[in-house]
């Protein structure tokens, strides 16, 4: 097989830029390991920024999405019995963000791309990339029961950190940044219809709390728990019982409990991996970083980097100019270093150190008050929560831009409010 660009990975990563690049008069192949179905149904996060909205909807992923998703304006912070409310629009000039699961967005991004016919195979188990240094590297993979080879003019791993993408880097061409947290979220997914209309961010006594939600009849709720936890050591009643304690305000305010119909326990990891490109092999996604779930940002990050992909190569497929692709890896890593710094502290000050330290337990209540009292403090997190703004490339602006964001359009800059300058 031959293709100009190969893909590694059908995540919302691997599968938008398989639609972005299609929109251009790209080819590409789009190579998953796992069946259409578990693809579908792998349950991440769901907290999508306005330019995520923005580029879906472009694409023409949106119908489902302006249909279901559910837009809210703020987010909600809880701390020392009192409630505080982060106003979104007032605070960024009217920005949002949308609640819509991840599983939704691959099943209506599988469904475009099979409909439009550019290769995408399941149980398609990539092996190795190999001479990413050339100017044709190709992608060993097993289809079928047999191997086969993917001849490319680019490679692009969306195939997540433990992926072949990464380990195709040749020793001491890169450096992994990596920060592991005290802590881990047990979360539960439950058939019952969220207790609040937006996202709650609890410091409670016994730590961390945060209430979210998959759909008007589906909650989706985390607690702050030691590392190595057993999620069969907590029953339903004894999650419910601490997440009441933890979200627990002055007021009429009642958590609703319903039946859980899922737990697991995630660890709190942030790292990020420099640079995120090698010859003519890019990475993408959580092949190149992973941030703890704190800020909402690892699915938009993602979808960021595929922004800053497809930019270059519909710049290289207009003019023949490599100068945008040259650029990826400096320009993505400013966003993913700001979101891993934002995920960072949103984490440090939300969550209870597991040794008690009082003086860390005011600090935390200095920043969360700070931000209740100070528009200015709300301003920088309402920023960051609803995303920063793509960087600009240097030297003259490319005609090509954000051009699905535009209608077909090629145009310089950025759209969607997003034309800003570097720094």
């Amino acid at each position: 097989m031959r293709t100009t660009v190969g893909i590694i990975g059908a995540g919302p990563a691997g599968l938008l830029l398989a639609r972005l690049l299609h929109r251009t008069g790209i080819d590409c192949v789009v190579l998953e390991s796992r069946t259409r179905a578990y693809a579908e149904r792998r349950q991440r996060a769901g907290m999508l920024e306005q330019g995520t909205v923005d580029v879906l909807r472009a694409c023409g992923a949106g119908e489902r999405l302006d249909a279901e998703g559910l837009v809210h304006h703020g987010i909600e912070l809880r701390f020392e019995g009192e409630r505080h409310h982060i106003d979104f629009p007032a605070l960024t000039g009217g920005r949002t963000v949308t609640i819509y699961a991840q599983t939704e967005i691959v099943k209506d991004l599988i469904s475009l791309q099979l409909a439009d016919r550019p290769p995408l195979l399941f149980e398609a188990e990539a092996l190795a990339v190999e001479k990413p240094e050339s100017a044709s590297p190709v992608v060993r993979f097993v289809c079928g029961g047999r191997e086969r080879t993917l001849a490319c003019d680019w490679v692009v791993g969306c195939d997540g950190g433990h992926g072949v993408a990464r380990a195709a880097f040749p020793a001491g061409t890169g450096r992994t940044y990596a920060h592991d947290y005290p802590y881990s979220w047990l979360g539960i997914l439950a058939d019952v219809p969220p207790s609040c209309e937006e996202l709650v961010y609890a410091r409670g006594a016994g730590g961390f709390a945060l209430h979210s939600m998959r759909s008007p009849s589906v909650s989706r709720l985390y607690l702050q728990v030691p590392n190595g936890t057993d999620p069969g050591d907590w029953p339903d009643e004894r999650v419910w019982d601490e997440l009441a304690a933890r979200f627990a305000v002055a007021g009429d305010w009642r958590l609703e409990r319903g039946p859980v119909t899922a737990k697991s326990v995630t660890p709190m990891r942030s790292w990020v991996h420099e640079p995120m490109r090698h010859g003519r092999l890019f990475l993408a996604g959580d092949a190149a970083h992973i941030v703890p779930p704190t800020g909402a940002k690892g699915l938009n990050l993602a979808v960021s980097d595929v922004r800053l992909l497809a930019r270059g190569f519909a710049e290289l497929h207009r003019s023949g100019s490599t100068e945008l692709l040259d650029q990826y890896s400096e320009l993505a890593l400013e966003r993913v270093w700001q979101a891993t710094r934002f995920s960072y502290d949103m984490t440090k000050m939300l969550h209870a150190q597991p040794d008690g330290d009082a003086f860390e337990h005011r600090m935390q209540l200095a920043r969360l008050r700070r931000i209740a009292v100070s528009r200015p403090a709300a301003a920088e997190l309402a920023a960051n929560y609803t995303g920063l703004p793509l960087p600009e490339p240097q030297g003259p602006p490319s005609p090509a831009g954000d051009w699905w964001l535009t209608g077909g359009r090629w145009s310089g800059g950025s759209a969607a409010g997003n034309g800003h300058s570097r720094g």
